[in-house]
C-alpha cells in the first residue's frame, strides 16, 4: 500500500504508509538490504519499537505484508521468501505446494503438510482455512485485504459463515484438501493465498472483537500479554514445526512489540544501543532529517538498512476534467514537472529521496522493463511542455486548476514544489489542503471534481499486477476505488484481463509491461519517484535484511546474537 499510507504502509506492519513518502538514503549500506548484521543464534528477546498505539491481530481485519508482525503469529497456505539479490518468490507455507492450477486457471487446490498444529496442539485443518477466508467477508470483520472477494464464485453477496453459511466456491473433501473455485482465470491466485485472510482460524473461534488480541496461533509465536497502548508480547508456540517452515526461522525465544513511542525518541534510543535497546528495531521508517545525519556518524551508518525499492510516487491527472481531458494536455505535465524539486521537497536532497521515476511498474517486480517515454532532465522541460500545450490548443496555458492535497506525511510541500514548477510552462493550480481522511473521500468518492493529485503506492503482493490493477483498472474508479486519474481505456482492461487470466508469471509479466507503456502512452499520471525506506537496528540484531520487494525488512527471518 503508500497509498496506504494511508496504507496500507507499514503496513509492513501496517503496510502501505503514508504514502510511501519517509525515504531512505541510497547507499546507506555497505551492501544491498542490510547493513551491519550480528551473527545470530537461537533464544534471547528481541524488542520491536513502534509509534503506533495499537497492534491490530486478527487476520481477517489485516492489510500486513506476508513479511511482517502477522507472520509471526500466522501461517497461511503460502509465504514469501525474499532477498537482497532478486525478486520475491511465493513458496509453500501450511500446503505442499504454491497451488494446482486447473487448465482454465479457474480451479486451485491445496493439500496441507502433515503434522500441522496450532499453539495448543490442536491439529490445523482444511475446514480451518474456509472458515478463515469465509470470516472475512463477515462485515464485523472488514478491513483486510479483500482481492479473493471479487475472484471467488458466487461471492458477490456473501456476508461470512454467521449471516450466510457456508460458501461453495471453496471446498473441502477432506482435512488436508483445500478447493478455490474462481469466477474467472487468475495467475497471480499462489499470491492471494498468502495474504492474512488465509490464516487458519479454528471453526468458532474469532466470533467477537477480542480475536484481535489474542487470536489462535499457527506460527512459531503466540500472545502472552497484550496491555493496550503498551506492549505486546509474544512467546513461543511449543507446537510449531520449523521443519515444515521455510518462511521462518523463529529463532528469538520471545518478541516484545512496545508501543506508542515517539519516533524521534525510538531513533535516539537506537543510535545509544544501550541495554535492551541493542537488541531491537524501529519498524517505523527513519525520519529524513534524521537519516541525513545518521549517514554522518561512522558508529551508526552500518545499522541503517534501507531498501531497494519502494512505493511508486505519482502526480494523478483526472482524465474526466475539461483540458485534462485531452492525452495531449496530460503529455505536456510529464515535461512541465520538476521531479528533482519534489525530490528535494520530500527528503531534502534527491539523494535521499529515491531516484525518479519513469515507469508505473516499480523495482524488484519481476518482468519490470525499464523505459522512458518522456526523457527529459530531472528538472523538466519547459519549452516542451508549452509546445505540447499550443498544440493542443493552449497556448496560454491552463489556469484554476484544483489541487486537493493530504496535509500529512509532509504532502503539502510536496505539491507545492510541483505547483511552482508547473507555473513556469504556464500551468496555474490551486491547492486545496485537506486532512488525510477528507483528502482519501475526495479522490476516491464518486464525485471526482478535482483535475489533479499526488498519490503513492507500493504493491500489497509482489506481482506487477498489483501495481497496473488498483491504480488503472476503470473498476477501481470511485466507490473508494484508487483510480485517481479516473482513467478507462478498454483495451489497458483488456490487457489487465489478459495478464490476470494468464498462469504463465514470465508470459504474464510480459503483458503488464505491455500495459505499462500504454498507459503511459495515455499519460493519466506523471511517475515522479521510486521512494525507498530506511530502517535502524541495534548491534545485536542480526539477519536484518530488506529484499528486493517488498521495501521492509523480514520480520520472519530476524535473529539476535548472544
Amino acid at each position: 500500500m503508500d497509498r496506504r499510507g494511508f496504507f496500507r504502509m507499514i503496513g509492513a506492519t501496517a503496510a502501505m504508509t503514508g504514502a510511501g513518502s519517509l525515504l531512505a538514503a541510497c547507499n546507506a549500506n555497505e551492501r544491498a538490504g542490510g547493513g551491519q548484521q550480528a551473527v545470530v543464534a537461537a533464544g534471547g528477546t528481541l524488542y520491536v519499537l513502534s509509534d503506533t498505539t495499537s497492534l491490530h491481530l486478527d487476520p481477517a481485519k489485516s492489510q500486513g505484508l506476508a513479511i511482517t508482525s502477522l507472520g509471526l503469529l500466522f501461517r497461511r497456505l503460502t509465504a514469501w521468501q525474499t532477498s537482497p539479490d532478486g525478486p520475491a518468490t511465493v513458496v509453500p507455507d501450511l500446503a505442499t505446494d504454491t497451488g494446482r492450477a486447473s487448465a482454465d486457471g479457474k480451479t486451485w487446490t491445496y493439500t496441507l503438510k502433515d503434522g500441522l498444529a496450532y499453539a495448543d496442539g490442536t491439529p490445523i485443518v482444511a475446514a480451518d482455512i474456509k472458515y478463515g477466508i469465509e470470516r472475512s467477508f463477515a462485515p464485523a470483520f472488514s478491513g483486510g485485504l479483500g482481492y479473493h472477494k471479487a475472484l471467488l464464485a458466487g461471492a458477490e453477496s456473501y456476508r461470512g459463515p454467521f449471516e450466510g453459511g457456508d460458501l461453495a466456491s471453496i471446498e473441502t473433501p477432506d482435512d488436508k484438501t483445500i478447493v478455490f473455485h474462481l469466477n474467472r482465470s487468475y495467475g497471480d491466485w499462489p499470491w492471494l493465498a498468502s495474504m492474512p485472510a488465509f490464516a487458519p482460524v479454528p471453526r468458532g473461534k474469532g466470533t467477537d472483537a477480542t480475536y484481535d488480541t489474542q487470536p489462535v496461533a499457527s506460527g512459531p509465536y503466540q500472545v502472552t500479554k497484550y496491555a493496550k497502548g503498551v506492549e505486546v508480547r509474544l512467546g513461543r508456540n511449543p507446537h510449531w514445526d520449523p521443519k515444515t517452515d521455510v518462511a521462518r526461522t523463529g529463532l528469538p525465544e520471545e518478541i516484545v512489540f512496545q508501543l506508542g513511542q515517539d519516533a524521534s525518541v525510538i531513533s535516539q534510543r537506537l543510535i545509544a544501543d544501550s541495554g535492551n535497546d541493542a537488541y531491537a528495531f524501529g519498524s517505523a521508517f527513519v525520519a529524513p532529517a534524521q537519516l541525513a545525519q545518521l549517514q554522518g556518524n561512522p558508529a551508526v551508518k552500518p545499522r541503517v538498512v534501507t531498501s531497494k525499492s519502494g512505493a511508486l510516487a505519482y502526480l494523478a491527472l483526472n482524465t474526466r476534467r475539461g483540458p485534462l481531458a485531452n492525452p495531449r494536455v496530460r503529455q505536456a505535465f510529464q515535461y512541465a514537472v520538476d521531479k528533482q524539486a519534489y525530490q528535494i521537497a520530500t527528503a531534502g536532497s534527491a539523494d535521499l529521496a529515491g531516484p525518479v521515476a519513469t515507469t508505473l511498474i516499480t523495482e524488484g517486480i519481476a518482468g519490470r522493463e525499464v523505459f522512458d517515454l518522456y526523457p527529459a532532465p530531472p528538472t523538466g522541460d519547459v519549452a516542451k511542455a508549452k509546445e505540447l500545450l499550443a498544440a493542443a490548443g493552449y497556448p496560454n496555458g491552463l489556469d484554476n486548476l484544483d489541487f486537493p492535497v493530504s496535509t500529512s506525511n509532509n504532502m503539502a510541500d510536496k505539491a507545492q514544489a510541483i505547483q511552482a514548477a508547473l507555473v513556469r510552462a504556464g500551468i496555474h493550480t490551486t491547492l486545496r489542503p485537506l486532512d488525510e481522511d477528507a483528502w482519501e473521500a475526495v479522490v476516491t468518492g464518486n464525485d471526482g471534481s478535482y483535475d489533479l493529485t499526488l498519490g503513492s503506492w507500493q504493491p500489497d503482493f509482489p506481482s506487477a499486477n498489483a501495481n497496473i490493477q488498483p491504480l488503472f483498472g476503470s473498476s477501481e474508479i470511485g466507490n473508494g476505488g484508487y483510480n485517481l486519474s479516473r482513467y478507462s481505456a478498454p483495451e489497458v482492461d483488456a490487457l489487465i484481463a489478459q495478464a490476470q487470466g494468464t498462469l504463465d508469471q514470465a508470459a504474464a509479466g510480459k503483458l503488464w509491461a505491455q500495459a505499462d507503456r500504454r498507459i503511459l502512452q495515455d499519460s493519466p499520471v506523471v511517475p515522479l519517484i521510486y521512494t525507498r525506506n530506511s530502517f535502524l537496528h541495534g548491534s545485536k540484531v542480526g539477519d536484518f535484511t530488506i529484499g528486493e520487494f517488498p521495501a521492509y525488512p523480514n520480520y520472519l527471518r530476524i535473529g539476535l546474537a548472544k
